[in-house]
């Protein structure tokens, strides 16, 4: 089984550009109501319009977007990943650090939807 999560997002294409610029991602899909990102030709995210009709019970748009969910990359190219994002200008949560726990390096950003989105470097790798 492999995970394809999908975000509701107010824009799509506004957060569609957002990831592949901060994570280096690629359009498979593209649009205004759906978007699938790749990463070395695996999907690996799926956005959708928050008032697209097909799925109308994918959140409740008055509530907050992205509460209690962490969006997470692991990434081979961990410092390369770290630059893209400072070039991004993406609103970092937490700078470059080590996890002692989980025996990684990590940042925290938040996308244009308010989710919490990090990167981290593979495990061991401190």
């Amino acid at each position: 089984m492999t995970p394809q999560p999908m975000l509701t997002c107010r824009s799509v294409s506004g957060s569609s550009e957002w990831y592949q610029r901060t994570l280096g991602l690629t359009s498979a899909h593209g649009g205004d109501e759906y978007e699938m990102l790749m990463h070395d030709g695996a999907l690996v995210l799926q956005l959708h319009e928050v008032d697209a009709h097909e799925h109308p019970y994918l959140v409740d748009p008055a509530e907050r977007f992205g509460n209690g969910v962490a969006v997470w990359f692991e990434s081979a190219a961990y410092p390369a990943a770290v630059e893209r994002a400072r070039a991004a200008g993406a609103d970092f949560l937490e700078d470059d650090h080590v996890n002692e726990l989980a025996h990684h390096r990590e940042i925290w950003l938040r996308d244009p939807d308010g989710y919490v989105v990090v990167v981290s470097s593979p495990y061991g790798q401190t």
